[in-house]
Formats: C-alpha cells, structure tokens, sequence
C-alpha cells in the first residue's frame, strides 16, 4: 500500500484506514497559515519541510462557533459530536484517501468543498470519510478553507495592498487546493486530468462558483453540487467588492482600529466574536474581484462558465418557501412585494381549488433549492452546453426526531458511511447508500454516472436532464427515474424567474435580495 509518498513541498506518512488496503493521509497543509501578516490574504504557497511529515490527524477547523455536541440540536447529534476538535487560523490543510499501491496508477479524484453557509464546517466530519469512495478506485480529497469573516471581508486597504486578490479568500483556498491536488495527486496514485469537484450547501454554491470562475479554465473536468441551489448559490447574497470594503470600514471601527496593520494583530477569537453578529454583517461570496467578477447565475446565464458536465439536486424537505400572512389581505400583500406584476396570477393558482388560507399557503409552497437547480439546467439546455444530471433525494430517514429529508441528510447515503451514524437505518438504506455512491464514483470515473452494483447487477438508468426529458433520479426507496415536477405554481415559478419578470435578474430572489442589511444599493 502507498503509505509514503513525496508531495511539491516534501515527503508525507499515511495512516492505514479502517480497511488497511485504503491509506489516509490526513491534514496536508497546502498553503501557508494565514496567519499575522497574511491574515486576509489569498492563501501563498507552501514552504518545504525537512524529513517526512506524519499526516495521521485531521488539521483544525478554522476559525468559526465553537462545537458545542448539543443532543437537542439537529446538526449537533448528526455529527459535530466532538467539542474538543481543535480550531486555529492555521487551517489550510487537507486530506487524501487513496487505495494506490504505487504513484503511477492516474485513478480519478474526487475534491470536496464542504458546506456550513460560508460561516462554519470543516472537513474532519464525520460523515466525510473517505474510505467507501476509495474501496471504488476513485482518490477523495477534502480541503479545509476559512470561513465568516476571515474567509470573507473586504476592506480598501486590502485592495490596495493586493488589487489582482483583494476577497473571496474563503472560495481562494478552495481553489488553492484543487491547485494542488492537480499538481500533487499523481504522486498519491491520482490522475491530475481527472478531477471532479463536488460540494454541498455552501460547498455546492462554492463548486458552482468554482465552475463560473473565469481563473479555473481547465483545472477540473466534472462537478457535482448537492443543494447549492442551482442558479441561487450563496452569491445571491453576496455583496459588490465596494459595498463590501464600506461593510469592512465600519467593522474596522467595531473592532477599534485604524489600520489593517493593527486589525492583522488582534487575538483572532475577539476578531471573530465582533463579526458573528449576522444582524449587523454578512460574510460571504464577493462579486466584482477576479476570481467572481459577476454572479454565478450570470455566467450560466451568458454561457461563460467552465463547460463541465455537472449533476445537480436536493432533498425534498429542504428550505421550503412558505407564504407569509393569515389573512387574504395579508395574503395579497405578500404576493403583490414578492412577484409584483405577476401577483394576480399566482394569487390565482394558489386560489384555484383551495378552501382555507391554510390550503392557499401550502399550494404557494415550493422547495427553493428545486426551483434554483431547474432553472439552471433548463438554462444548460438553452445553452447547449455539457450533459447535466438532477437528482432528487426522499428516503425514509429513521429517528425519533422523524426529520425527514432533511438538508444535509444526503450525504451519509454518498459518502456511505451510514456505520458512523446513530440512525437506526435498516438493510435498503444501505442498499440505497451503496448505490448512489457507486453513481458519484462513476459520474467521477468516466462521466457516466449509471453501472453495475456490487453484485453484477444493473443499477437503474439515470437519464441525463434534456429539454425532451427533465427527470430526476430520485433517491427514495430505491433509485428511479421520474418526471418534472408539474405543479402549476411551480412551473409559474420557474418560468416568470426565467424570463426575468420576478426580481431584478435570475442572479437573485427577490425575497432574498430584499432583506437583511448587506442588500445595500
């Protein structure tokens, strides 16, 4: 087995996985820590070391809300079930799962981006190990990035210091490791031509805006965004380069400093304690440097991004867009802000066969990440641009909190690492886990995501997303392929925010460009 091997900078020790034939090598650092002077600074290269590194750890998360293992919250017991991870700025390292024997093996590479809304998560999750992706032939890499406002604050004097990468320092680490993986992973048996990167949340979103940046031409060949929301990643929200530096003035005079020079030596936990206030800030994708310099959507929209094949989809019971208001009045009047012009036809759809307010709201509900992902593979098929895929995801989920599909349910089903879970899931969880693993490896592999299961059997087609046939794959019981969604409201939806007759652009919802305090003009 590859235990050993020598990256760019020196020579690194692996850790045998729980199966031994599958080598970890965990917390590779792939930049410089960002740390002092290079504190909101795009991520610089590594210096060598001497001797060989022993990577048996996960590096720390970067700087955000500490872990708190709270039985009685959600994403506390699904897995941020350790408080004693350690957290540093000094976290720009990643980790590899490989089953190489030798460097000289080009299996195909799969990247992860992880998800927490740009503000939180790292890569030592545990539902992110990468052994069952490996058993495949397929190398997993997961790179950790800064977050909130060390990942994302814009200031003038960074600007000025460094005009060519003054933001999105968050999504330049991101960037930085697939860099490296491309001039690094052949020595951990990988193929560096091979390379599909792949998110969730804001992990999707950022995959999504890793595919639209113009500096990423030809750096990696596939992508694979679990709800990124499709059209609507989190650079809906994000704020223009001057807008953002204005944003930065004001939180300089939170903090009680003058300069960056001085904002550079305060204690990193009092910088992040003054920025987590999301009421008075808001941290994330920029729009107007190099690496974005226009949204996500727009791109799509141009037919400028980076022209991969990319599959795309959600859970059912995620983000759910819900009419405010208990009486028809108030009723109107949310329908009038949000859709303006369009009102009176959605009011009619939501009216037509409903008896109740209750009736009314519930035939007005959508699932927003549904909506953003058909949007943006009906806009790959204007295009014509490269195969697309949508997934969706709806199993039973077991548990006495009776979560349904939640946001984030997925990912113990593509990882297939359900073992590491407290769920009681049963043999067809497995089964379903097995499969749509085995549908990622090989969408990574070839860019056919269909094949056989492990017994030799045919797993059922996953048709691609045409403008003659808009299914998904949908991961409930069993994997099978269904129709679009034809709901009347929805498919409202989707064609007033297509044509640009809700909000300002497809780059963003209306309801969501209105609000909060980074919706400067």
């Amino acid at each position: 087995m590859l235990r050993q091997t020598k990256t760019e900078n020196g020579w690194v020790r692996g850790i045998p996985a729980a199966d031994p034939r599958i080598t970890a090598f965990k917390g590779i650092p792939f930049a410089e820590p960002p740390v002092g002077d290079l504190r909101w600074k795009a991520p610089q290269p590594k210096k060598n070391w001497d001797g060989v590194l022993e990577c048996y750890q996960f590096g720390p998360m970067a700087m955000q809300t500490p872990v708190k293992a709270d039985p009685n919250a959600l994403y506390d017991r699904e897995w941020h079930v350790d408080p004693a991870h350690p957290m540093s700025e000094d976290c720009l390292q990643l980790n590899v799962w490989t089953n190489a024997k030798t460097g000289d093996e080009k299996m195909p590479v799969m990247v992860w981006i992880y998800g927490g809304g740009l503000m939180s998560g790292y890569p030592a999750e545990m539902e992110f190990d990468g052994e069952r992706i490996a058993r495949r032939g397929v190398i997993l890499v997961s790179v950790n990035y800064r977050v909130n406002v060390f990942g994302f604050l814009c200031h003038p004097e960074i600007t000025a210091e460094d005009p060519e990468k003054p933001a999105n320092f968050g999504h330049l680490d991101q960037q930085a490791g697939i860099l490296w993986v491309k001039r690094n992973i052949a020595a951990f048996g990988g193929d560096p031509e091979n390379i599909t990167v792949f998110g969730q949340s804001a992990g999707g979103g950022s995959t999504m805006s890793q595919v639209a940046s113009p500096t990423n031409k030809g750096v990696f060949q596939k992508a694979i965004l679990h709800s990124s929301g499709g059209v609507f990643p989190p650079s809906s929200f994000g704020l223009k380069l001057a807008d953002s530096e204005q944003q930065g003035v004001r939180f300089f005079d939170v903090l009680g400093v003058k300069t960056l020079d001085q904002a550079r030596r305060l204690d990193a936990k009092k910088v992040f304690e003054a920025s987590a206030n999301r009421a008075l800030y808001y941290w994330g994708t920029i729009i107007g440097d190099n690496f974005m310099p226009d949204y996500p959507a727009n791109y799509l929209k141009n037919n400028k991004r980076n022209n991969v094949p990319i599959m795309a989809g959600n859970t059912t019971a995620e983000f759910a867009v819900v009419p405010t208001g208990d009486t028809m009045e108030e009723l109107e009047n949310y329908a009038k802000a949000k859709f303006g012009d369009m009102a009176d036809e959605y009011l009619a759809l939501i009216k037509k066969g409903s008896s109740s307010i209750a009736e009314m709201k519930k035939k007005g509900t959508y699932n927003s990440f549904e909506l953003g992902n058909v949007l943006m593979l009906d806009n790959n098929n204007t295009n014509k641009t490269s195969e697309a895929y949508y997934y969706n995801f709806n199993p039973e989920i077991p548990g006495w909190d009776n979560p349904g599909s939640f946001h984030s349910s997925e990912l113990w089903f593509a990882f297939e690492t359900l073992a590491k879970c407290w769920r009681p899931f049963k043999g067809k969880h497995y089964d379903l886990a097995r499969m749509m693993c085995n549908y990622w490896t090989n969408f990574a592999k070839n860019g056919n995501r269909n094949g056989l299961d492990a017994d030799g059997s045919q797993m059922p087609e996953w048709k691609a997303y045409t403008a003659d046939q808009r299914g998904a794959m949908l991961f409930g019981e069993t994997p099978e392929m269904i129709g679009p969604n034809e709901d009347e409201v929805f498919n409202f939806l989707r064609r007033e925010y297509a044509n640009g007759k809700i909000g300002d652009s497809i780059s963003s919802f209306a309801y969501r460009a209105k609000i909060g305090p980074w919706a400067q003009k």
